[in-house]
């Protein structure tokens, strides 16, 4: 599956993508550790310091980093996925290479943020006086997941966008409604003291679900609920995996078909 040839040409697209990032700018890669910061900074002021959300929970700040942190690198997985194909278009119609690669550099690019990004949690979560558990060396599991589900969704995004462009509009909304209804601002017991089915409901999602987790295996125990806590159907427990798994099968069918026809859609 890949060659040395293919391992050469992911690299360089990796460094191309990741350079070209942050062209011309004064702080260059520096971005890439203060987007979230900033967003953190400024949904804590709003959300924390003046609505009270998580007051009382255990290192909730923390948790809500973690959880920006997360979706950041979602966001930024798929969205830049979708628009590899496009974005590459003058690659594929000059050399014949397997297209998957353009899909995997640009989800790396946004590992590789992510992983600068853990780095400046895992400070954060020492000054807050985090007791780290043996669960935490779960916590690459869920991480192995999330990527997974975001590769899929820039396998699939990606294919369908070289077709249809409003495809990048309607993803934006999603995304928009996504972020709102998966517990990263808010802790899952709001939701739960209003109305559990509505939580519940929440926790059938899969990116809820991964960043949940990963709260509870790399932060805290206490104050982290997780779906096991509020569902107690194991068919209903384990939907959120069927559905990644699911995703990676049909989006890789999907991009394989589709792929012969890139270079004269682009």
């Amino acid at each position: 599956m890949f060659s040395r040839r293919n391992r050469i040409l992911l690299r360089e697209l990796v460094v191309t993508d990741f350079k070209l990032r942050y062209q011309g700018s004064v702080l260059g890669y520096l971005w890439s550790l203060l987007k979230p910061l900033l967003l953190f900074a400024i949904m804590y002021v709003v959300f924390v310091h003046f609505l009270r959300f998580g007051k009382g929970l255990e290192h909730f700040a923390v948790s809500f980093l973690f959880g920006i942190i997360l979706w950041t690198f979602f966001l930024e997985a798929t969205s830049q996925g979708m628009q590899a194909i496009v974005g590459r278009g003058d690659l594929i119609r000059k050399i014949n290479f397997p297209k998957y690669i353009i899909v995997i550099s640009a989800t790396i690019s946004a590992l590789i943020n992510l992983l600068l990004n853990l780095i400046v949690v895992f400070v954060f979560a020492l000054i807050d006086g985090v007791d780290f558990h043996w669960s935490a060396l779960l916590f690459p599991i869920n991480l192995l997941e999330l990527y997974g589900l975001a590769l899929a969704l820039a396998f699939l995004l990606s294919a369908m966008f070289v077709k249809f462009r409003d495809i990048s509009h309607i993803w934006d909304v999603l995304m928009q409604g996504i972020f709102y209804a998966t517990p990263i601002f808010y802790p899952l017991q709001m939701v739960i003291q209003y109305n559990l089915l509505a939580a519940k409901l929440l926790m059938l999602s899969p990116i809820a679900v991964i960043i949940q987790d990963s709260r509870y295996n790399a932060i805290t125990h206490t104050d982290t609920i997780t779906a096991s806590q509020i569902i107690h159907s194991p068919w209903a427990l384990i939907l959120p995996h069927v559905i990644v798994l699911l995703l990676i099968v049909v989006a890789s069918l999907y991009f394989k078909r589709s792929q012969k026809h890139f270079a004269e859609n682009i």
